[in-house]
């Protein structure tokens, strides 16, 4: 028996003695006295709490030690009453307690051993008998293949006996077959014979012309030999002039290639000058139109300047505020003329809509003031001072009407 059979065995126990109303301690002890005793293992909460299936952490190890109390208590021996003192009394009892213990170790491991020696014994015979039952049965197979291929031997030979008979029954028939046959290619051998020699005599002819031909073919090889032999001579005679143009094309490529090499070069140069006089250009051509720009703005300015001399620009702004007020007549704007026309500032709105801002545009000498917007008109005037007048006297009038 196993341990793990023994083990079961044990909790087979405590489950009776559970099921007759033991308590958690009884379990314990009877479980610890198996380990102990029976199957020598040191009792260990693990151990028990693995076969009693109960106890905490903390009640089991009481138990475990309730059980080691009990050992010592039953290994004391008493020497019995005299002149002993208690001290050496009680020495003398856990002297025998420990002999005691080691008397049962020592019983427990040459148990062990003797279980162990029987267990293999009995695992050797184990196989030994498994080991027969397979050799017992390899020799029943051989002993059935056996009697197989003898069955099948005596088959083919009673097959082999039914040949044999047909066989010498037909024998006689294949005699006769025979003789004729062979007769038959006697006669056959003979005429191939004769055959035989009219082609002996063919092939000699042949072999005679193979001759011949071998002879012509051989000096045809030596002719076309020469002949390539002159082909090649006057090939490379022909060749080395090509040769020699062939290098002077070479050098000449390659002075090509140096001189393309060259001008694109020189390309990307001057593509990078022109790039540079391009640039070089925008910048000249923004200065010169910044430059017509301010060219205009003093041509203007001249023009404002020569238009405004002559007059005083007090008398000037008087003039011009008259004009705004409508007092001066058609006679003295003619008699003033252009003299004020420097001074005189356009108006910014349309005096007839209010939205539109008049233009002034002079057509022959003469000053013309219109709204885009309404084309309210001053009509034509001989200076700017008129025109003013009239698109303002003009629009007065229109409002007031």
């Amino acid at each position: 028996m196993n341990l793990d059979q023994e083990r079961q065995t044990i909790r087979d126990e405590l489950e009776s003695l559970r099921a007759n109303g033991a308590r958690r301690q009884d379990l314990s002890l009877h479980a610890c006295k198996r380990l102990f005793f029976d199957l020598g293992i040191r009792p260990s909460m693990a151990a028990v709490r693995d076969l009693t299936q109960t106890g905490s952490a903390s009640d089991i190890p009481k138990d475990i030690d309730n059980f080691w109390e009990r050992i010592r208590t039953v290994s004391r021996v008493k020497v019995g009453s005299g002149a002993i003192p208690k001290a050496l009394e009680d020495r003398a009892g856990e002297l025998l307690g420990a002999l005691f213990e080691e008397a049962v170790a020592h019983a427990q491991s040459t148990l062990n051993e003797e279980r162990e020696e029987v267990r293999a014994q009995i695992a050797a015979t184990e196989q030994q008998i498994r080991e027969a039952e397979i050799r017992r049965d390899a020799s029943e197979e051989a002993v059935k293949r056996s009697e197989l291929r003898a069955e099948a031997a005596w088959e083919r030979v009673r097959a082999l006996e039914n040949q044999l008979s047909s066989a010498t029954t037909h024998g006689t028939a294949h005699q006769e077959s025979l003789q004729s046959t062979v007769r038959r290619l006697d006669q056959e051998n003979e005429a191939l014979r004769h055959r035989l020699d009219a082609e002996q005599a063919t092939n000699a002819t042949l072999r005679d012309r193979i001759d011949a031909l071998h002879v012509e073919m051989r000096q045809n090889t030596e002719h076309y030999a020469q002949q390539i032999k002159d082909a090649i001579a006057e090939a490379e005679r022909r060749v080395k002039p090509m040769l020699v143009e062939l290098d002077s094309l070479r050098s000449m490529a390659a002075t090509y290639q140096s001189g393309v090499r060259d001008a694109s070069r020189k390309e990307f140069d001057f593509i990078q000058q022109i790039a540079a006089a391009k640039a070089r250009g925008d910048r000249l051509d923004a200065q010169l139109r910044e430059q017509s720009d301010e060219l205009d703005t003093l041509t203007k300015e001249v023009a404002t300047l020569r238009a405004q001399q002559g007059l005083d620009p007090a008398i000037a702004g008087l003039l011009c505020s008259l004009v705004e007020a409508g007092r001066l007549t058609g006679d003295e704007l003619s008699a003033i003329g252009t003299a004020a026309d420097g001074f005189v500032a356009l108006p910014l709105r349309c005096p007839k809509c209010e939205e539109g801002e008049p233009e002034l545009s002079q057509v022959d000498h003469r000053f013309e003031l219109q709204c885009p917007e309404c084309d309210h008109s001053s009509g034509l005037g001989e200076s700017r001072l008129a025109a003013v007048s009239r698109f303002l006297s003009s629009g007065s009038v229109a409002a007031s009407a």
